[in-house]
């Protein structure tokens, strides 16, 4: 479909629900196309390919948008490579949006500037680049995501707003508010006052905590007389036991969460749940999986008027169980059975609960300066001492 027949992301929020995508990094770092501790977004220049497929699920799966793989693409996170990737990602989110409906956004998120303490316009000029190339690609709107200080966040909503571009904005951050103590409230409040047409949440949280501190967000937004569309793209992996940064403090960060993960039934109640906390913008972030996205666009097909392409081999509640040879698996062909099942973790004497590592770092913090090397094994021995198991 060609984008000047397409509706913009305010008409389609104001008419109804914007379902997000999925993943990036996490889904490609397993795959085998990103490097866990940098996840830069390379892929989009060196294996566009597999870029181009995960955007297709989420396509199929039933994504209004095209979220460029521009995560963590600032110069200043790239050595100078940011904008040959922008450019590349921008290409190849627009290539898929137009084999649908949808839309293509370009992102911006935290920078390695800010949290080494460089200054507002140092980290506005590592945004400023990052926007000039979306615009040049004609992306459908901007989304400032993962920040974890509102501070910078307003500085990134300051420079979107030179472009006639809309604007979404997320935190990562839960209902104990951002990592300078600003609460979840005041921030939402800011968010929205800095001009952004869209306020919410994205990663570091599980969907059930996030509609918690997204609740908070629009009770805050309400009595300032404020009324942003509502935005949530949670991570799919149950972590109640989260510190203040959420699953970055949980010790199975990165490598073993998958005990964590969020099933598509969790997902339909959380899609239910946004929607009926007035959240029209609904997505997800890290080990979001397209069958993850297809369960939030199946939940809200009655509102949206459709069910998406994978849908053609999903059957509500398991319904196509019932063609199974085994009678006891046939007998799960029911929606109570999966509504109701509390699934095991697989993990013999699992302790269930972690203890979460909350060293307190934020921004100005020596141990969050950008590293031009690797850590030496001397520094590391240093941090060992945080957390000797």
């Amino acid at each position: 479909m060609s984008t000047q027949s397409k509706r913009g992301l305010l008409t389609r929020l104001k008419e109804g629900i914007v379902v997000g995508d999925g993943g990036f990094v996490f889904s490609l770092e397993k795959r085998g196309y990103v490097k866990a501790g940098p996840w830069t977004p390379e892929a989009a220049v060196e294996h566009p390919e597999a870029v181009r497929n995960l955007h297709r699920e989420f396509l199929r799966a039933g994504s209004d948008v095209m979220q460029a793989f521009t995560f963590y693409a600032s110069d200043d996170k790239l050595m100078n490579r940011g904008s040959d990737i922008n450019e590349a990602a921008c290409r190849i989110a627009r290539e898929v949006a137009n084999e649908g409906d949808a839309l293509v956004a370009g992102g911006i998120s935290q920078t390695p500037s800010y949290l080494s303490g460089k200054g507002k316009k140092n980290v506005q000029e590592e945004f400023r680049k990052q926007v000039q190339v979306f615009v040049k690609n004609k992306v459908d709107f901007l989304i400032c995501e993962y920040f974890e200080h509102i501070e910078e966040m307003e500085w990134a909503i300051e420079v979107c707003r030179e472009t006639s571009l809309p604007i979404a904005s997320t935190m990562c951050i839960g209902v104990e508010g951002d990592l300078h103590g600003i609460s979840a409230g005041e921030c939402a409040v800011r968010m929205a006052k800095a001009g952004a047409h869209v306020v919410g949440l994205n990663c570091h949280f599980d969907p059930f905590g996030m509609l918690d501190a997204i609740a908070v967000m629009k009770k805050a937004l309400d009595t300032a007389g404020l009324h942003p569309y509502l935005m949530t793209q949670p991570l799919a992996f149950r972590c109640p036991d989260n510190g203040k940064q959420g699953f970055i403090d949980l010790p199975e960060f990165p490598f073993a969460l998958e005990p964590r993960v969020c099933t598509r039934w969790d997902m339909q109640k959380y899609a239910r749940k946004a929607y009926e906390l007035g959240v029209r913008y609904i997505g997800g972030c890290c080990g979001f999986e397209s069958y993850h996205i297809r369960a939030v666009s199946e939940e809200l097909a009655k509102e949206r008027g459709k069910q998406p392409l994978s849908s053609q081999k999903h059957d509500p509640w398991g319904e196509g169980l019932r063609m199974h040879t085994k009678p006891w698996v046939r007998a799960r062909a029911r929606r109570s059975y999966w509504e109701d099942l509390q699934p095991a973790t697989g993990r013999p004497h699992s302790a269930a609960f972690s203890k979460p590592d909350s060293w307190g770092v934020t921004a100005g913090s020596e141990e969050l300066k950008q590293q031009a090397a690797s850590t030496t094994k001397e520094e590391l021995q240093k941090m060992f001492a945080h957390n000797p198991k």
